[in-house]
């Protein structure tokens, strides 16, 4: 067992916890309005000792607690203890643990993403993970991409997110689940989502999925078309990215981004 191996196997027993608490979770709210669980925070915790114990020269940059950052460190743990909090505390299940892994040059190169509600079948949930270097595993197997993914019939997004945007001639369906790492994974595990749209969000919300799409040869744009990068404003000063950004197969991508510049 590697040092992956012991962080996977502690987001596997921290999905379990969480689903356990869901059934009597508390809500609470953060200063900017937003929602707020006590198991956000004990998984936070968990984790970041664990990845500082294994990892002790990494940065960690997590939603619920500040930790200090070193540009230069070479490997960069980007955690999501709770992503959809605020449909995990209504008892619904479109909300997973996150955790991104980027190297010296802030690039995506590992994530693991639990979402124990959200499986692929009733008794089964969904757990992926690439590890730096290695292939992505979906609940311990291999993962086989379907490569079907060109021609755009239905996108993930926030419920939000028509405050920044419209899709009038967009004629498929939308689909919104509470998580923006589980929108942009649904170009990858759902066989009839195509594509994704992300409004301002943060690093948290992003980077888990974003190593894991594009292991797989996906691609994730800003709307203009450039790639999706970590500055220092995303990881050292927390701040949302600027923009839109979308996901999916570089001919799915070019189609959604048309719509949204024809809107």
């Amino acid at each position: 067992m590697d040092n992956y191996d012991r962080i996977a196997e502690l987001l596997i027993a921290m999905g379990d916890f969480a689903c356990e608490a869901q059934k009597h979770v508390v809500r609470d709210y953060k200063l900017d309005g937003t929602v707020l669980t006590k198991t956000d925070l004990f998984i936070s915790e968990q984790v970041t000792s664990k990845i500082a114990e294994l990892f002790p020269e990494a940065n960690i940059v997590t939603e619920e607690a500040l930790h200090p950052f070193h540009p230069e460190a070479s490997l960069t743990f980007v955690l999501d203890p709770i992503d959809g909090t605020d449909v995990y505390s209504q008892g619904l299940p479109g909300w997973c643990i996150g955790l991104g892994i980027l190297d010296s040059h802030h690039r995506c190169i590992g994530g693991m993403i639990n979402a124990p509600r959200w499986g692929l079948s009733r008794d089964e949930g969904l757990f992926l993970r690439v590890d730096p270097g290695k292939k992505l595993l979906l609940n311990g197997i291999p993962f086989l991409a379907d490569d079907n993914k060109d021609n755009v019939e239905q996108i993930a997004m926030a419920s939000h997110a028509p405050r920044y945007f419209n899709l009038l001639k967009f004629t498929g369906k939308i689909r919104c689940y509470g998580s923006n790492l589980l929108h942009m994974l649904s170009t990858l595990v759902h066989s009839n989502i195509q594509g994704s749209i992300s409004v301002p969000c943060f690093a948290w919300d992003i980077a888990a999925a974003q190593a894991i799409l594009e292991s797989q040869g996906l691609h994730v744009k800003y709307a203009d078309g450039s790639p999706f990068i970590y500055d220092a404003d995303l990881l050292q000063y927390r701040k949302p990215f600027v923009g839109l950004m979308v996901c999916g197969s570089e001919k799915a991508v070019e189609e959604i981004r048309g719509m949204l510049h024809e809107a």
